[in-house]
């Protein structure tokens, strides 16, 4: 290109001082391939259609994600979390629920009975509105002790109500206006750690108390943040806790009440040295309390070695199904279980269906959908989201029928369970008491039923000669067709 081309470029995008605008119209858009599209003429009196950077008007569904009602007129908050986003797990109860949070309150006078048990006048209204109207057996003997600061060891089974018999006490002294953890509280699995929050945090809602979950299998950022946001209770696994405690994020030195709940199920999974070192991070002068079904000789030793001149209560005999669960079983040969859980189903009911392995609760879930009967799964295996979706269909009620390996056997608490089905023989007699524990929770009626197939004799004879006659035997008529020729 020669000097004269080049300066006749640079002249044609140079505007020089004075000179009128340029009276060329713009070039019309192109096309991928370099080929001019035609302008289309736009009708009479029809709006123009945005161009492709013009910035559309969000519909109302993400309008609201993007800018939520208490945000400022005006003001424009970006949300991270996609459409339909929850609170991230390990986030504080008390930041879930739509309206404000009450203001931080210190402890309060406790002069309003609650049965023989005197509570203050924010716990009190909180158990109002769960509909606590009297304490369990296992409640009236442990809050009091633990309002006075004694160390408490309660034995009793599940569905006796023992979350509230330490959450009672947490929500009366913990201070809501001292941003630092003052009551810890240890569960064995995740499950059981969001139940128990979910239940302390709706006791402390009107203290402005901050209860926070903390577990394996979540998001560890969020659960950092609720911390360094000053949340008064932590719920929380061994090994969670351990990590937190290892990052320097979690401290426990000010800590004044500890709670071992389920700590019998902790001990079995091999928590024990994670217990001991979390115990050895908190003071001396703390309060404990230890919750368990169950008192064998490592419970004991723990007892001895981290309580101080506990004060012991026990409710009900050791490895005892509460009364309100009526006990059957069915002899079934193994490969007419399917049809037998299928004459027994009822769609109005919600069921809770044990099997011993992962792969058998995959298989039976499977199985049942090409028959049409909705029901979801719940072990180990799936990711934590999805266990956390399951168990929220199920305490809704939105699903009926839950299939599950032993993980739910242990503390979980879903009121609305009527039936109990042990596809699965229980290989214990205390596994077979924290199973059909599920049912019949807090004085309300419920049915366990038990498959006995040809291969479940010992552990069936086991189990009956431990809970006796009330095991009673309910007869399908499978056999009683099939010899009919039906």
């Amino acid at each position: 290109m020669d000097v004269y081309m080049f300066r006749s470029l640079v002249s044609r995008f140079i505007k020089k001082p004075g000179a009128p605008p340029a009276s060329e119209p713009s070039a019309p858009p192109t096309d991928q391939t370099g080929g001019r599209r035609p302008r289309r003429r736009k009708p009479p009196g029809t709006a123009e259609a945005p161009g492709p950077r013009s910035v559309q008007q969000a519909p109302p569904r993400a309008a609201a994600l993007a800018e939520p009602p208490d945000a400022p007129s005006g003001k424009r908050r970006r949300s991270r979390g996609g459409r339909g986003r929850r609170a991230e797990e390990g986030t504080p109860v008390r930041e879930r629920r739509r309206e404000p949070a009450p203001a931080p309150q210190g402890p309060s006078p406790r002069d309003l009975p609650f049965g023989p048990v005197l509570v203050s006048a924010p716990v009190k209204r909180a158990l109002d509105e769960m509909r606590y109207e009297s304490p369990t057996p296992i409640q009236e003997l442990v809050i009091e002790p633990l309002l006075n600061g004694e160390d408490v060891v309660g034995q009793a089974q599940t569905g006796t109500g023992k979350t509230a018999g330490f959450g009672i006490p947490i929500a009366e002294q913990v201070d809501a206006r001292e941003p630092f953890v003052q009551a810890l509280v240890l569960v064995p699995t995740r499950e059981l750690a969001r139940q128990v929050t979910d239940e302390v945090a709706e006791i402390c809602r009107y203290r402005g108390t901050q209860v926070v979950p903390v577990y394996g299998g979540a998001r560890i950022g969020p659960q950092i943040t609720a911390l360094h946001n000053g949340a008064q209770v932590v719920v929380g696994t061994p090994g969670r806790v351990i990590d937190l405690l290892d990052r320097g994020v979690l401290r426990l030195d000010r800590a004044r009440m500890v709670v071992l709940d389920e700590a019998d199920q902790m001990l079995d999974i091999g928590f024990l040295p994670d217990v001991r070192r979390i115990l050895r991070s908190t003071p001396r002068s703390r309060q404990t309390a230890l919750f368990t079904a169950t008192i064998p000789t490592m419970i004991k030793r723990l007892i001895y070695s981290y309580l101080k001149e506990p004060q012991t209560f026990r409710v009900g005999a050791e490895s005892e199904p509460v009364e309100e669960v009526t006990q059957r079983y069915c002899e079934v040969a193994s490969r007419d279980k399917l049809t037998a859980l299928l004459n027994v189903l009822h769609e109005e009911e919600q069921t809770l269906v044990f099997r011993r392995t992962q792969d058998d609760v995959d298989w039976l879930v499977r199985t049942l959908g090409r028959r049409k009967v909705k029901a979801a799964a719940i072990h180990g295996g799936l990711p934590q989201g999805e266990r956390n979706a399951v168990m929220q269909q199920f305490r809704s009620g939105a699903l009926k029928l839950l299939v599950s390996t032993n993980l739910t056997s242990r503390g979980i608490d879903v009121p609305t369970v009527e039936n109990v089905i042990n596809y699965d023989i229980p290989e214990s007699v205390e596994e077979y008491v924290h199973r059909i524990g599920r049912t019949a929770r807090m004085g309300r009626e419920g049915t366990a039923l038990t498959f006995v197939s040809e291969w479940d004799l010992d552990f069936f004879d086991a189990i009956k000669a431990h809970v006796g006659d009330d095991l009673q035997p309910l007869e399908l008529g499978l056999y009683k067709r099939q010899e009919a020729g039906v």
